[in-house]
């Protein structure tokens, strides 16, 4: 199954309208607040820290250079060559590795375990984004490149969310600048409840090591000057005996 070509074009428009401004996207947040706290919840059940990690819907790319100071070898996947040419421009060194993958088509999952073999795979907030006829499709792939070694850390919105979100989108003055694009090009967060996710992995033969909460940061901020904070929940899983 590979994703529709509405839902590819919804992405590639959001990214070719997008500044290359650090923290000109909704959840662009500076890896201190998203991928530094991420990781302390992944790295303890790291079955191999040594194997490639695969950051999956990587986007700009902001998160994926910081995970490259840390991991041997980093990979970003992205469904959008326009997110792709983001990364690419912020990462003028090639510290990086940018690759455009349909996470969803088993193919081309197949074909990236093949060169990489096992890897360990970061997804932070694709999941509730994804159309939902695509989801297990997309959590099977993350099965196909974890392997028997690796181990997934999917960071999803929670049920929690929803009522934040839409207060923000019916202000007085509409959805706030970095949301209003998200909802212009189709691609407003979908609903996955948080029982679901656990279920996606189990039947993609996955096993749940750890889960819990943690706020996750935007970039956006509320009248008063406060950060917008959006609450999550993380699953940590792999394959065990």
């Amino acid at each position: 199954m590979s994703v529709t070509s509405r839902y590819r074009e919804s992405w590639e428009g959001f990214w070719r309208e997008a500044s290359d401004e650090p923290g000109a996207v909704i959840w662009d947040a500076e890896p201190a607040l998203t991928a530094g706290p991420h990781l302390a919840l992944f790295e303890p059940h790291l079955a191999d820290p040594a194997l490639p990690l695969v950051d999956l819907g990587c986007g700009n790319g902001t998160q994926t250079r910081f995970l490259a100071d840390r991991f041997p070898r980093v990979l970003g996947a992205d469904l959008s060559a326009a997110a792709l040419d983001h990364a690419r421009r912020a990462d003028p060194a090639g510290q990086v590795t940018y690759r455009q993958l349909d996470a969803a088509e088993k193919s081309e999952t197949q074909a990236l375990h093949a060169e990489l073999g096992d890897a360990n795979v970061y997804v932070r907030g694709v999941l509730h984004q994804c159309e939902p006829d695509d989801r297990q499709a997309l959590v099977d792939g993350i099965a196909t490149l974890v392997g028997d070694r690796g181990r997934a850390l999917l960071v999803e919105l929670s049920g929690d969310a929803k009522p934040v979100l839409m207060a923000l989108a019916s202000g007085p003055a509409g959805p706030p600048p970095k949301l209003a694009p998200v909802f212009r090009h189709g691609i407003a967060p979908g609903e996955v409840s948080d029982d679901a996710v656990p279920e996606y992995l189990r039947a993609a033969g996955l096993t749940v090591l750890a889960s819990g909460e943690l706020p996750l940061s935007t970039t956006e901020y509320r009248p008063d000057g406060t950060r917008v904070e959006l609450p999550s929940r993380w699953v940590v899983a792999g394959r065990t005996g």
